[in-house]
């Protein structure tokens, strides 16, 4: 079972290089329900999150802000997804998300409508994060809120980050990319 297990995730990343995929091909909504390309951050450095409000960690919108707010002028961007798969710990609208996010922690980053990080309902561009950096021992799924996934200029993705991990150091590897 391990190695079929070892060969589907080999296969899904063959896959996925061969194609030459970025996540660039994918499209999203933003928090106001407006479908964007993701080409739309060609050039920048990104860090993907999947967040919550209502979770033991989300203090970490005020690292993240902050973080953001040291390297945007550099050509870095953060993108958050809000997600309600883990404990129900996002169970608001679009709206309230908006205003949780802007009135509790000055959230100037960019936000998307809410969506399904795991299972067959997951959103096609966390389904592409996951294949290209998967977690522990080679399972893709997410396993809680605020995993994150950084991004390089050209669209790929270069590591990815547990739900611990606090934004504040993964500073320097944010930097570096942006140094390329």
């Amino acid at each position: 079972m391990k190695y079929f297990l070892a060969l589907l995730v080999f296969i899904s990343i063959l896959d996925a290089k061969e194609n030459n995929m970025s996540i660039y091909d994918f499209s999203v909504d933003t928090i106001n329900d407006k479908e964007i390309s993701m080409s739309k951050y060609k050039g920048k450095v990104l860090l993907i999150v999947n967040v919550a409000s209502e979770c033991g960690l989300t203090y970490q919108y005020e690292g993240l802000e902050k973080l953001y707010q040291a390297q945007k002028k550099k050509g870095f961007m953060i993108l958050g997804f809000p997600s309600n798969q883990f404990s129900n710990q996002e169970p608001g609208t679009n709206k309230e998300i908006k205003f949780f996010c802007t009135s509790k922690y000055d959230v100037h980053f960019d936000m998307f409508s809410k969506i399904e990080v795991n299972g067959d309902g997951a959103d096609p561009l966390y389904k592409f994060l996951k294949k290209e950096k998967g977690g522990f021992f080679g399972f893709d799924s997410i396993k809680w809120n605020f995993t994150k996934f950084l991004i390089d200029k050209n669209g790929k993705v270069v590591k990815r980050y547990s739900p611990s991990t606090n934004p504040m150091k993964i500073e320097e590897d944010i930097v570096k990319l942006l140094a390329q």
